[in-house]
């Protein structure tokens, strides 16, 4: 299976979320091709979590998880502490007071 590259999916996501009417900012653009992609989603009450896309070995199969979550500035300790360990690394925000991210939908593990 061809993978997408890291450019592709983040435009294909944040046009999703753009039809459901979820604001999505770029925060950090990390290598188009393989970089790895961080969502964090700003619930806008001083709140956040962070998801990373996890693969599992034993199945092959790929999901968001979360990790972290909790006051909005300890994430973003987080994605700070992610960014120091890869370069390439990209970053986006969701900004959405009912918690929607749509990573749980078809398509975008």
């Amino acid at each position: 299976m061809t993978r997408l590259t890291a450019a592709f999916w983040v435009a294909a996501y944040r046009k999703r979320l753009e039809m459901y009417g979820i604001p999505c900012f770029v925060v950090r653009h990390g290598d188009d091709t393989g970089g790895a992609v961080l969502i964090k989603l700003n619930t806008l009450d001083g709140e956040a979590r962070v998801f990373q896309r996890s693969f599992d070995l034993m199945t092959g199969e790929r999901a968001w998880v979360v990790l972290t979550e909790g006051p909005e500035p300890g994430c973003d300790e987080a994605i700070r502490r992610q960014s120091g360990f890869d370069p390439d690394i990209w970053v986006l925000e969701v900004e959405d007071r009912a918690g929607r991210h749509l990573l749980d939908e078809e398509g975008l593990a």
